[in-house]
């Protein structure tokens, strides 16, 4: 009998689950172009809720949601500090500087956070003549470097640098954040003037992310959003997963945490050239840096378990609700006899 395939490279592949299916099915739509598809705002209102803002924005994907925030924040040619390989930065295919036309100024966050004398140097550097910089985008939890998260204290300590500077969370993953470190998403986004989250990763839903932030942020970013062509019409029947996503996705993503910690262990001690410290992986992200990265995915994809790369010499595998304890046994059995 064949073995499953277990699929790693992504929890953007997670299925709605059946509570989701039926109330996309039950639910009540309108038209969201003219504000009035009140499942939609039902959604919204739960998210800025949530996160502790005045209002939200219900967008198809969390590039969008990004992609405005650029938008609202800053003008052409303005500058964006930004982690070196933040999502916003390397995994947006170019979209910062199409559709906002401004310019990045990198700190090093290949351990999650920021170096914050790096950010300090930066913003004095305004005094030299160099082009204003009107954005700080930071990201939680942090992709490429594994899932690490940024802790409540480290965001206060990067508002107390950026001074009245405006800050935007990308938090495609905010909520694998808040259940590893044992908060509330509130606490990641107090110092935020807008924060994004994704509801198709690991909270299962469908289709979309939201935009968050005070009111007449909102209004300027629905503005964007027609702009991008990301106005939607009876998308009630989606935000209805969305809702059921926020209100019982949330804590099952401890089980994504420790099976992925499972995974990083195997990881480390099969490939000690790798020097990984499993330790790091907070959340449901394993990532690291492997000589032979490409050909590591294929061959173990050959053994029935698909990964990817986040750059040439970097691996990444992801749990999501579509890998239980089985597809976890599976994978450390393929891990085991691989060679390369």
């Amino acid at each position: 009998m064949t073995k499953p395939f277990v699929d790693l490279r992504s929890d953007t592949l997670t299925q709605p689950t059946p509570e989701m299916r039926q109330a996309m099915f039950e639910a009540v739509v309108g038209d969201d172009g003219y504000g009035e598809d009140p499942t939609v705002t039902k959604l919204e209102a739960l998210f800025a809720s949530v996160v502790g803002k005045e209002a939200a924005i219900f967008v198809p994907s969390g590039v969008m949601a990004n992609q405005m925030a650029m938008r609202v924040h800053t003008r052409p040619g303005d500058v964006v500090i930004a982690g070196r390989s933040q999502h916003v930065v390397g995994f947006e295919m170019g979209a910062s500087a199409a559709n906002a036309a401004v310019q990045f100024n990198f700190v090093d966050d290949s351990e999650g956070v920021f170096n914050l004398d790096e950010v300090a140097t930066l913003l004095d550097a305004q005094f030299d003549h160099q082009p204003t910089i009107n954005l700080i985008s930071f990201e939680n939890s942090h992709m490429a470097s594994g899932g690490r998260t940024w802790a409540p204290e480290q965001i206060s300590a990067l508002k107390k640098v950026a001074g009245k500077l405006p800050m935007h969370l990308d938090g495609a993953r905010l909520f694998n954040a808040a259940v590893a470190r044992g908060v509330s998403a509130k606490e990641f986004t107090t110092h935020a003037d807008t924060v994004m989250a994704c509801l198709s990763k690991g909270l299962c839903a469908p289709v979309g992310s939201l935009l968050a932030g005070s009111t007449e942020l909102m209004e300027r970013a629905r503005i964007e959003r027609k702009r991008l062509g990301g106005a939607m019409r009876q998308a009630g029947f989606l935000a209805a997963a969305g809702i059921v996503a926020l209100e019982s996705m949330v804590e099952r993503l401890a089980d994504d945490h420790a099976r992925a910690k499972v995974l990083a262990e195997a990881f480390a001690k099969k490939f000690p050239e790798s020097n990984y410290d499993p330790r790091i992986c907070e959340t449901n992200i394993v990532s690291f840096n492997h000589p032979q990265a490409r050909l590591l995915v294929s061959k173990l994809e050959e053994l029935g378990v698909a990964g990817g790369t986040v750059a040439p010499q970097r691996a990444r595998f992801v749990t999501s609700a579509l890998v239980d304890d089985a597809s976890i046994d599976q994978a450390l059995s393929a891990i085991q006899s691989l060679q390369i």
